[in-house]
């Protein structure tokens, strides 16, 4: 595997997915249409992606030879970033709850955010759990039980059948235990391993020898499911997040379009900048949202300049935050590490 620049679009894309989504979870509360609705479809693909890039790159990297400490430095990595950032927007919740008269415990609001992973951060949860299936399935060689191909259908059907049953049953635990369970997630595990067992035969000059993939990967599919999608979104009959069963084809047709269409196009500047801070953006965003929400209540905003600042100040002030937190010794633990991105094109080596 030589090049991956295609992962810099990627995550470019899945940050601004997961910043949109917010996005328009605020403008819903002030236009509820399904024009809104139509402009969610796109973003419910950012939790996915980032949990795909993390399986993907660590396989491409150490294929099934993880190196030692390798959990560790991930619960380091990861869980760090989870605890503080949940104790950041638990203890925020508790104090607006009291500012508004609304009785809370702290311990309760707590339990919630930390335990329950109440919080947009439980990505981390699940991504967590999928280092760990990594690190089993490359140590104990898993793949000859696992084959990635076979198991990209059967985990596909585990997740449709996974959220299509606990949406038909509504069963809801506390906080967000619901999403943080892996079986919703499995395929993506089983299509990053696909991915990098076959990426030499995903670039376009080559692939006719993975005919399935070439049949998966065609543009026109996805256009026509995402078609598909918008006439259903039109007539109401869908739900927009990344735990739909509808998700789980759309996110397949898309990974397979990116890393075999634009493997070739080379990151742009911004797509790189992006990249660097992402990981803080995603972590970061609400509270600065919280922020403009905030004025809002004294300084009364038209939507315009509402949704404007949601979008600069949104963006603008994780990145600021994520910079002054790396350049403090052990901020970076903290607070979210800034990705490396090197001015050449990435490579697999070189991808973190």
């Amino acid at each position: 595997m030589k090049r991956i620049e295609e992962i810099y679009w990627l995550r470019f894309y899945g940050c601004l997915a997961v910043f949109g989504f917010h996005f328009f979870d605020r403008l819903n509360q002030y236009a509820d249409n399904v024009y809104i609705d139509l402009a969610r479809i796109p973003t419910v693909l950012g939790t996915p992606i980032f949990i795909f890039i993390s399986i993907f790159l660590f396989s491409a990297r150490y294929g099934d030879r993880p190196p030692s400490g390798f959990l560790v430095k991930r619960l380091q990595y990861v869980m760090v970033p989870y605890i503080v950032y949940g104790l950041i927007y638990a203890l925020t919740k508790y104090v607006n709850l009291r500012r508004e008269g609304v009785p809370a415990d702290l311990v309760d609001t707590l339990v919630e955010y930390l335990i329950y992973a109440g919080w947009h951060g439980y990505f981390l949860i699940i991504a967590m759990q999928f280092y760990a299936f990594y690190w089993l399935y490359s140590r104990y060689g898993l793949e000859r039980w696992l084959p990635p191909a076979p198991w990209l259908v059967i985990g596909s059907l585990i997740s449709i059948a996974y959220w299509g049953l606990t949406r038909f049953f509504d069963f809801e635990p506390p906080g967000y235990l619901l999403w943080i369970a892996p079986l919703g997630w499995i395929y993506l595990f089983f299509l990053a391993m696909l991915v990098v067992r076959h990426y030499p035969q995903l670039a376009p000059p080559r692939l006719h020898e993975a005919p399935w993939l070439a049949r998966l990967s065609r543009p026109e599919l996805l256009l026509a499911y995402v078609v598909l999608i918008a006439l259903l979104t039109w007539f109401g009959w869908l739900e927009h997040s990344s735990k739909e069963t509808w998700v789980v084809p759309l996110f397949i047709l898309f990974t397979l379009f990116t890393v075999t269409r634009l493997r070739s196009v080379r990151a742009t500047p911004l797509v790189k900048f992006v990249n660097r801070y992402s990981f803080g953006i995603y972590l970061a965003h609400p509270m600065f949202f919280a922020m403009v929400d905030f004025a809002h209540e004294f300084i009364p905003f038209s939507l315009f300049v509402y949704s404007l600042l949601l979008i600069v100040v949104g963006m603008t002030g994780p990145i600021v935050f994520n910079r002054v937190a790396n350049g403090i010794p052990g901020g970076g633990t903290l607070f979210g590490k800034t990705l490396y991105v090197p001015r050449e094109r990435q490579t697999a080596t070189q991808a973190r």
